[in-house]
Order: structure tokens, then C-alpha cells, then sequence
């Protein structure tokens, strides 16, 4: 299939635009049945491929990470949480990113939006680390007007009085988005982008949206369609979804007015469940965000391009497909560019969503988790989840309440509370035949729960150890004319 794209499109490689999304769950999409009305999503979905087997991490830097470096996070340090804002932490700078193997193609190379894989040195800024231009948010968690952020999060007591300006343009703060919202000046800085690319060169833009993350802002003729929704929450986030599809189909348009979107390859994903504290929701799915129930690993994605063939557009492909298979799908399988380099978790993925073959990717880590403590030999209380063909295998302490069914308010569905079992530890489920996580099997396939903790054993052996460092107080915005810049 690579040497027909390159015939089609005189052996330059396809553009790639990749839209992430920020807590968005499985049901907030309107082509999962969801009351939000996302009809750019919907229309690029339908008429895409459709992948109704993938799945992201439980949060966010976790899923950026292994996004652009193609590993998980047992061999990148990043197994624990997220980046905190204040921490001396960042995606390791020697393993090298998606952007620098597309530049290796000849691919400009942009992005626009949040970044969230550490900035406490400039060697860990994006700009820094193969993307040609960075306009976006360092952090996470920015007022979606202002563009500032407190110190929530920090571990110091002071940290009430901190606060930030997180808005860049490269290496300067970009002070002109104050009052303005951020999907419109992320919004027009990508058709920046695109009138000035040279189309001698094939376009990577990664442009992952601050929405639908908190804080619950968004300009009020967007909730308006969603009156009758009466759960406050969830009307702001809706509104807020409308805002993001919108935003999207205004880069569709773009693309298409610029004679890039015939030889594009487009491709959507969230990084991790919806949070439902926060008008997120993951029905009929359960858990959510930062837990490892399907409800905060289950993505909603799809790949949409004129290149695909006509059979394969307006599929769903049901293959098992990780976050992590983004690097050799589009270094490899997208560009053409061999990647002789062995150390990757993730897959070229092309062929199987090219022509819907079957996925090389039989396992999946969904992650080991041993803070604080990080002891030699793997045991069960640590924090683990592991997807083996139809079985899913849980250990520790998996969130989300026990793992909670979460309906959408106002639904009138009262979910059934998960059975909770004292001092249980290991979670057995055929995935394939129960999705939602209903009927729990370790006790019935001892067997399958013994080989599955075989196999998280090997991989705990060959993991990195945790990287989670306190807060340095060098951090605080004050000593950085009022900005969240780096510190070292």
C-alpha cells in the first residue's frame, strides 16, 4: 500500500493532522449514542474508520508520552500519575519522538495546543524536541480565557498565592490570548500554519485541543442547544464538546480550501476516559478518568483520509490497537520511513487499518504502577492491568470506587453497584464477551490469572524505575515574570 501512495501522490509522503482530546469520554460522541451533537466528528468517523478496539491510558501525560515516543510507560519512567506542574520531570529527552522521525522524512512539522510532557528545562520543551514551531500550553488545567493557572496540585502550603500565564509562542508568552478562548486561538493559529506551509514538504500537524478538560468554560451559544439538560455540568461540557467538533471541522475546511486535504491522513483520539466529576461520562462503560476499567482506558478514535481505499472507508475495525502504535503506524506504515529501532512497544498498525487484516498486537500492559514503595518482584497489590487476546486481568487498586457504572444524568438509568469484596486484589474478565466488566472470573480460570500475573511479572522485570519527583519551589510562576517557564 506504501508504494501506491507514493504513486498517488508523486512520492511525497501524505500529510498527517492528529486531533487529541482532553477527557472525553466513550459516551460524549453523538456516533455513541451520546445527547451531545458532534456532527464533524460524526461525519469524519462514519466515513473513516472507525477503531472500536483501542485504547489510550487512564490520564494524561501517560497517554501523550507513549503517543510520540511509541513505549510504555514501564520504559519511560511515567508509570505514576502525571506530570505535575511544579515537578522536575519530563518525557526522557534521549528517546526520540514522532516529530523527529517525520523531520528525518522531510515532514514540517507544528504544533498547536497542550503539551503536558514536562517544561522544567528547555531541552523538554516541544520546540526542543523535533516540532518546527510550538504555540499552546505548556501545562494543564489553564483558565480557558485568561490562560493562567494556579498552584492546585503543587505540594507546597504557599501554594494558593501561586499563579501563572501558560500560553506560548515558542519561547515567548504569547500575552495577546488573554481574554480570548482558547479552541478560536488555537483555531486561528492552524490556518497560520497552514497558509504559510510550502507544500513542497508533507505537513504534520499534532494538534492536541485543551477541551474538554476543566475548568467548565465555554462561550454561552454553545450550551444553548443543550437547555434541556438540566445537570449544570454536563450542560457546560456539552457545550464545550459542540465547541471542539466545531473547531475541527473548521480545520477540515481549511485543509480542503488549501488543496492539502486529498493527500491527508487525519487521524482523532482521546487520552484517556471522561471525567465525570466534570460533565464527563463513559456510559455504558465502566469506571473513568485515572482508573483502568475500560471507562478510563477505552478511546474513542478513527482514521479518516481519501487514501484509504473505498472498501475499507465507513468500517468499524475491531483489531486490539494501542496509543503506543501511533509512532510505527505513521513513521512506518504512513511516511515510509523504516524504523530500525527495536525498542518500541507499539505497532505499525497501517495495513490493519488500511485494509482491516489482523493486528499483530495480541497483549497490551495497560501499565504497572509500584509507587511509592517500587519493590524488586512484582506483587498484587500493586496497581496493574494487562489485556491478553479476550482477557483482561486487573491487580491492586484500579479506581474509580471500585469501578463504578456511571449513567448519563438525567438518563433515568440507575446503574448496579459493582460487588465489592474485601481484600480482593485480582479482577479476571473476558473483554470480548463482556465489555462493561460485569462478570468477574478469577476464581472460575485460576489458570488464565496465574499466566497473566506470569506475564506482568516479566514485564515489572524489565521496567525502568518510577520517576515521580517531589516539587521544587523554583517552579513558582513568581520567580518567572508570571509565567510557568522552565526553571533549570
Amino acid at each position: 500500500m506504501l508504494v501506491s501512495l507514493a504513486i498517488a501522490t508523486a512520492n511525497q509522503p501524505p500529510n498527517i493532522v492528529f486531533v487529541l482530546a482532553d477527557d472525553l469520554g466513550y459516551n460524549d460522541v453523538s456516533y455513541h449514542g451520546s445527547e451531545i451533537q458532534t456532527p464533524n466528528l460524526d461525519k469524519l468517523a462514519i466515513e473513516g474508520v472507525r477503531l472500536e478496539n483501542y485504547y489510550v491510558q487512564q490520564v494524561c501525560s501517560p497517554t501523550r508520552s507513549q503517543l510520540l515516543s511509541g513505549r510504555y510507560q514501564i520504559h519511560t519512567g511515567l508509570q505514576h500519575s502525571y506530570i505535575g506542574v511544579a515537578q522536575p520531570n519530563c518525557l526522557p529527552t534521549e528517546i526520540p519522538i514522532l516529530p523527529q522521525w517525520l523531520k528525518n522524512v522531510g515532514y514540517a512539522t507544528h504544533m498547536v495546543g497542550k503539551w503536558h510532557l514536562g517544561f522544567y528545562k528547555k531541552a523538554c520543551l516541544p520546540q526542543n524536541r523535533g516540532f518546527d514551531s510550538f504555540f499552546g500550553y505548556h501545562s494543564g488545567s489553564e483558565d480557558y480565557y485568561t490562560h493562567f493557572r494556579g498552584g492546585y496540585g503543587v505540594s507546597f502550603d504557599d501554594r494558593d498565592h501561586w499563579l501563572g500565564y501558560d500560553f506560548w509562542d515558542n519561547d515567548v508568552p504569547f500575552w495577546s490570548a488573554i481574554s480570548n478562548y482558547s479552541v478560536f486561538v488555537f483555531n486561528d493559529r492552524v490556518n497560520q500554519v497552514i497558509d504559510k506551509h510550502n507544500k513542497s514538504k508533507p505537513l504534520f500537524l499534532y494538534l492536541p485541543f485543551q477541551s474538554v478538560h476543566s475548568p467548565l468554560q465555554v462561550p454561552k451559544q454553545y450550551q444553548e442547544p443543550y437547555k434541556n439538560i438540566t445537570n449544570n455540568n454536563r450542560r457546560i461540557y456539552a457545550g464545550m464538546t459542540s465547541c471542539m467538533d466545531e473547531a475541527i471541522g473548521n480545520v477540515v475546511e481549511k485543509l480542503k480550501t488549501a488543496d492539502l486535504w486529498n493527500n491527508t491522513v487525519f487521524v482523532f483520539s482521546t487520552d484517556n476516559g471522561g471525567q465525570i466529576l466534570e460533565g464527563g461520562n463513559n456510559w455504558p462503560l465502566r469506571g473513568w478518568k485515572a482508573s483502568y476499567w475500560e471507562g478510563g482506558l477505552r478511546g474513542v478514535g478513527f482514521v479518516h483520509s481519501d487514501l484509504l481505499p473505498s472498501d475499507v472507508r465507513g468500517t468499524i475495525n475491531k483489531q486490539l490497537i494501542h496509543v503506543s502504535d501511533w509512532l510505527p503506524t505513521l513513521v512506518n506504515g504512513v511516511a515510509g520511513y523504516p524504523l530500525n529501532y527495536t525498542n518500541l512497544d507499539g505497532f505499525n498498525m497501517w495495513d490493519i487499518i488500511n485494509s482491516n487484516k489482523t493486528s499483530p498486537r495480541k497483549e497490551l500492559l495497560h501499565n504497572i504502577d509500584p509507587w511509592p514503595y517500587q519493590p524488586k518482584d512484582f506483587n498484587t497489590n500493586m496497581t496493574s492491568a494487562i489485556r491478553v487476546g479476550d482477557w483482561k486481568l486487573l491487580t491492586g487498586t484500579p479506581g474509580a470506587n471500585n469501578g463504578q457504572w456511571i449513567a448519563p444524568p438525567g438518563s433515568g438509568i440507575t446503574p448496579h453497584l459493582p460487588l465489592t469484596i474485601p481484600g480482593q486484589n485480582v479482577w479476571l474478565f473476558n473483554i470480548t464477551a463482556d465489555p462493561y466488566e460485569e462478570m468477574e472470573l478469577s476464581e472460575k480460570y485460576p489458570t488464565v490469572v496465574k499466566t497473566l500475573l506470569a506475564k506482568l511479572d516479566t514485564y515489572y522485570k524489565d521496567s525502568v524505575p518510577v520517576r515521580y519527583p517531589d516539587d521544587s519551589d523554583q517552579a513558582n510562576p513568581a520567580l518567572h515574570n508570571g509565567t510557568w517557564a522552565p526553571w533549570e
